[in-house]
């Protein structure tokens, strides 16, 4: 056995597996675009709509990583509830076992073919569409090319002496087995990875079904490091919802292993195979009539379901679990849904439009909950202030979207007065300035974990000026959304006289800023961040103006 070829084969085919899974899943849901927020935002109303929203979204884009990280984002981002993100993990669980489905098909003759032709479509067309399913037929091909080079890589170890007596040990001792598909999965972050080296072992005879089983279960424990990763530096809730992907697969090892080892759970899987799964296309008739790819991809699956089955009357108690696990402290409970965007008023634009003005103005509050919690953060460097700043921006991302589409429905194809078609122009420019706002205060975070990172440290009159201007623009922000609220002429015009006041600040602390760095007392590092900041404020500053201008504009005409 020439050990070299057996490593160039095995890794050289595996980095060729991983690049078809990756590119495939990104051009999936390069494809499916933001439908797929909304598919998980909307299909989690019961725990068993979660689980068929999961399984749906990672049967589409080939990831069960890339569904339970959307999921904690969602979470994270307070669209989601922990209850909510538990039945897509689950469902997660189940839609991934369609790739090893597919690896279970021997279409390892055709990948240069299917190769050539994600190429094609990659390279010779000019429309995104058709380069997003080149990029997925390309992936497709490279994952069953990276297989046939595996298996010629693997083959000898049919004859190592080391590797028969490791899996001998795996036979005589599972938890070896669940330890080893625990730790490959966490070396190479993708469960379709190692559950198809484990399908190609079996394949060239170097492992058994019965040894392959344990280390399946462990592939399904380490594929959830993925999650364990997006949780870090992530909302207590993001990390809970995190720990539940791990404490999913730990419980259900340890309710399967034991029916594996006492022989009820391969009687489960082939009962199923035999009586249920008849609709599996390329099935020839019986269990012993599979092949071993198609035999472990069918263990998978059971385990999967089976596992979805018995704990999904829980989810209630994971939760409760999880919490007491992941302890933290209370935090805001974020209303990330628009309150007043009612779709049966649609038809009646006068009343459509007062309610997208009180979305819009709900918007403006979020915007400036952002802004409130960045200030703190320059001020006291907590992390809580860091973490609610990037939720709020979030929210009013997500805000600014559903408002536009909801106005857009509420004014296309009618006939509106003139007093609505201005109130549709303000809304749409205010939700503008507002999600900019957001936008600069998340700037604002990242120029603070810049100045900490660095070390910048302000003198005393630097940080004075910079808290006085942060006072001031608030101030100016709070007035431009009570004249969005009341129409307000005279405030409007105090908004305006206001800014002012804000852009001779800026100019003062320039020059103040100048001075320091020419007497010494500030070096450049200090002094960029410094006029960073400074700019940040003065540009949310000119977007409350704005917001006032739309009022006074209207008030005008």
């Amino acid at each position: 056995m020439d050990l070299t070829m057996v490593l160039f084969s095995f890794f050289g085919g595996l980095g060729l597996f991983l690049f078809g899974i990756k590119s495939m899943s990104e051009g999936l849901q390069a494809v499916a675009g933001d439908r797929l927020r909304v598919i998980l935002e909307k299909g989690t109303k019961t725990p068993v709509r979660g689980v068929l929203t999961g399984a749906i979204v990672t049967a589409l884009i080939q990831s069960s990583s890339g569904t339970t990280v959307l999921a904690i984002g969602l979470v994270n981002a307070r669209l989601l509830t922990l209850r909510q993100s538990i039945g897509i993990i689950m469902g997660a669980n189940i839609g991934t076992t369609l790739t090893a489905y597919l690896i279970g098909f021997k279409l390892e003759h055709y990948a240069l073919p299917i190769i050539a032709l994600g190429v094609f479509f990659l390279f010779f067309f000019k429309t995104k569409r058709i380069n997003y399913v080149g990029q997925v037929i390309l992936g497709f091909g490279l994952l069953f090319y990276g297989m046939d080079i595996m298996g010629d890589g693997l083959n000898p170890l049919r004859t190592s002496p080391f590797f028969i007596g490791l899996m001998s040990d795996v036979e005589n001792n599972p938890l070896l087995g669940v330890l080893i598909g625990t730790v490959f999965t966490v070396i190479v972050q993708s469960s379709s990875a190692t559950i198809g080296v484990l399908q190609e072992l079996a394949n060239q005879g170097v492992i058994t079904y019965s040894q392959a089983v344990p280390i399946l279960f462990g592939d399904n424990i380490g594929t959830t490091i993925t999650a364990i990763l997006a949780g870090i530096g992530a909302t207590v809730i993001a990390k809970r919802a995190a720990a539940t992907h791990l404490m999913f697969n730990l419980i259900g090892t340890a309710i399967f292993l034991p029916l594996f080892l006492m022989g009820i759970f391969p009687k489960l899987v082939i009962l199923l195979t035999n009586y249920i799964y008849i609709l599996i296309p390329g099935f020839e008739g019986t269990w012993n009539t599979l092949g071993i790819k198609l035999q472990i991809a069918q263990t998978h699956g059971v385990f999967n379901l089976l596992n979805t089955l018995v704990q999904l009357p829980f989810i209630g108690i994971l939760a409760v679990i999880v919490t007491k696990l992941v302890p933290g402290e209370q935090e805001l409970i974020i209303d990330a849904k628009p309150k007043y965007l009612e779709p049966r008023l649609l038809g009646n634009p006068s009343m459509a439009l007062a309610n997208a003005s009180r979305e819009t103005l709900r918007m403006g509050r979020m915007a400036g909950n952002a802004f409130e919690n960045s200030k703190l953060y320059f001020a006291n460097h907590t992390q809580q202030n860091k973490q609610l700043t990037g939720q709020f921006e979030d929210v009013v991302d997500q805000l600014e979207n559903q408002i536009t589409d909801y106005v857009l429905k509420v004014t296309a194809g009618k006939s509106l007065t003139s007093e609505q078609t201005d109130q549709n122009y303000r809304i749409l420019q205010a939700i503008g300035d507002i999600e900019r706002v957001g936008d600069h205060a998340n700037n604002l975070v990242e120029l603070t974990d810049y100045a900490i990172d660095s070390n910048v440290k302000f003198s005393e009159q630097a940080n004075n000026d910079l808290m006085n201007m942060f006072t001031k623009v608030q101030e100016i922000f709070t007035m431009s959304l009570e004249v969005l609220k009341t129409d307000d002429i005279a405030l409007s015009e105090k908004v305006l006289k206001y800014d002012d006041i804000i852009d001779d600040l800026e100019i003062t602390l320039r020059k103040g800023h100048i001075e320091r760095l020419s007497q010494g007392t500030c070096n450049g590092s200090h002094g960029a961040t410094f006029l960073n900041i400074i700019s940040n404020l003065e540009r949310i500053g000119d977007h409350a103006v704005n917001i006032a201008k739309y009022t006074l504009l209207h008030r005008k005409d």
